[in-house]
């Protein structure tokens, strides 16, 4: 009976540990490109389990057997990037980092979105984080040289041939231009959302960038995150945001935050995709019409 009481426990922790790595992955999954792909793949897989154990069919339940390996692989090649973000997130809690870099980003994010706003220029800003956005993205003219506000109004100017598209920031320097982010392809958005806040949230579902928009028609100011897209924010509640996601946690308690962090809240938002918390400006008249 001892040997019996030592190893009962056994069973039940690998099904706990299963349990919770099925509940993560799916968690960091949700609300992607390939969550339809997950919800098929695993029907699918369930429906060709059953059907060979009802009906105990031999050939079927070897094969799938012998292609349990090759299942796996495919599994790995099809769901790539979720793999890549999740190992990304969980390997990226470094002891020591300083955030001079990421506040000096932040505030130049903050001047440029002022003046843009103001003049109706419309603008798309993707600040990196710890996946490599470059592989997120069809295209991109390398630029490489420090972020300021000047630079950053030169590049969205409507007359720069390099103004389409969006500006990848890596801390404190521009690192691409007129980069080409991957479309969301949810259906619920509504239907007047334009692209550029289209391209926000695709490359917000793809990575773990903080994507910041601001709209030509009426200057409004967006941003975007993990599949969110909150409009019409001020200043001050883009700035706020900016440094919860950016700015890095206390040395000490950074890796109970993070668990903290992942187990309070979703990968993905439950709620609406989009989320308005202002009505547009209204449109100024030039002086003399």
């Amino acid at each position: 009976m001892v040997p019996d009481l030592q190893n009962g426990w056994r069973p039940a922790v690998e099904i706990l540990i299963l349990a919770v790595l099925i509940y993560f992955a799916l968690r960091f999954v949700r609300g992607t490109r390939g969550w339809p792909v997950v919800i098929g793949f695993f029907v699918f897989l369930l429906a060709l389990v059953l059907t060979t154990t009802i009906l105990n069919l031999q050939v079927l339940r070897w094969l799938l057997g012998s292609a349990s390996v090759f299942i796996v692989f495919g599994a790995v090649v099809i769901f790539q990037p979720e793999l890549r973000r999740m190992l990304a997130e969980l390997g990226n809690l470094p002891l020591f980092a300083t955030t001079s870099e990421q506040r000096e980003a932040i505030e130049v994010v903050i001047q440029t979105v002022e003046r843009l706003a103001d003049v109706r220029i419309g603008a798309l800003i993707a600040i990196e984080q710890s996946i490599q956005l470059h592989e997120a993205v069809e295209s991109g003219i390398k630029i490489d040289c420090d972020a300021t506000p000047e630079m950053l109004e030169t590049i969205f100017f409507p007359n720069n041939a390099i103004h389409d598209g969006g500006v990848i920031l890596k801390g404190d320097r521009i690192a691409y231009a007129a980069c080409i982010f991957p479309l969301t392809q949810r259906s619920d958005l509504n239907k007047t959302l334009g692209t550029r806040h289209r391209a926000a949230i695709g490359l917000s579902e793809e990575t773990d960038a903080a994507i910041v928009v601001v709209s030509e028609e009426n200057g409004m100011i967006s941003y975007a995150y993990k599949g969110q897209l909150v409009r019409g924010v001020t200043l001050e509640e883009l700035r706020a945001f900016l440094v919860s996601v950016i700015l890095r946690p206390a040395k000490t308690n950074r890796v109970a935050k993070w668990i903290r962090s992942r187990l309070a809240e979703p990968n993905r938002p439950a709620g609406p995709a989009v989320i308005t918390k202002r009505e547009p400006r209204p449109a100024v008249k030039p002086p003399g019409k």
